[in-house]
């Protein structure tokens, strides 16, 4: 029987691969991808030669219909979006859904993930973390959406643009300035950082930063700053 292979890949370091992962790309006969010129970086730089198909949000289902009749025909597909895991603020839920409905095995090769990473180095200590992801860019639906999470009592997870999380922070401390907060920027990339305290005390600090280049994950606890 055929299998859809869901990779996790690296989120920055491409030694973050696993050799599972690099070696399921290289065996199977077609990879379908979020963006393919990104995935056909990483095959070169691995030295693999395959077919990849473009899989992203706006034809998941179209694409999916590609992926389905490969299967059919019993060739093992990959799927990897971008950066990290698939269906994590990524496109490949849709794909994976219509290959069970289909009858194909779908199964999972681990990797990197920029929610766990930032949640293991958090220093947080609470014992349920929601992931959210996006918050809608719209400013009355992200304080909506952002009071409803701070009112939960949960620890969550955001990830945000360098264009606006300036402005989630400020929201942040506006709401609950006490509360802790552990921001990262650049994850297992080269500028590399990480900043920890209250929501208040980050909003200053980025502030008063004049970089704020690259994707940002943001870990909000359920507690108080110490």
């Amino acid at each position: 029987m055929a299998v859809l292979y869901i990779i996790g890949t690296p989120i920055g370091n491409l030694g973050d691969l696993s050799l599972r992962a690099a070696e399921t790309l290289k065996a199977v006969d077609l990879v379908a991808c979020e963006d393919t010129r990104r995935t056909l970086k990483l095959l070169s730089h691995l030295g693999i030669r395959v077919k990849t198909l473009s899989c992203r949000a706006q034809n998941e289902e179209f694409a999916g219909e590609k992926v389905l009749a490969e299967l059919d025909q019993g060739k093992n597909v990959a799927y990897a979006s971008d950066a990290g895991t698939p269906a994590l603020s990524d496109p490949g839920a849709a794909l994976v859904r219509m290959a069970v409905r289909a009858g194909h095995r779908v199964i999972p090769v681990p990797g990197p993930s920029a929610f766990a990473s930032l949640v293991s180095v958090s220093g947080g200590m609470d014992k349920t973390v929601v992931f959210e992801g996006f918050l809608s860019p719209k400013p009355g639906r992200r304080r909506g959406r952002l009071r409803e999470l701070l009112a939960g009592g949960a620890a969550f997870v955001l990830y945000e643009s360098p264009f606006r999380v300036l402005k989630l922070l400020e929201d942040l401390a506006e709401f609950d300035g006490e509360r802790y907060v552990c921001v990262g920027r650049e994850m297992t990339k080269i500028h590399e950082e990480y900043l920890r305290g209250s929501a208040a005390e980050i909003f200053a600090l980025l502030g008063e930063k004049t970089e704020k280049k690259g994707e940002f994950s943001v870990y909000v606890s359920g507690r108080k700053a110490d």
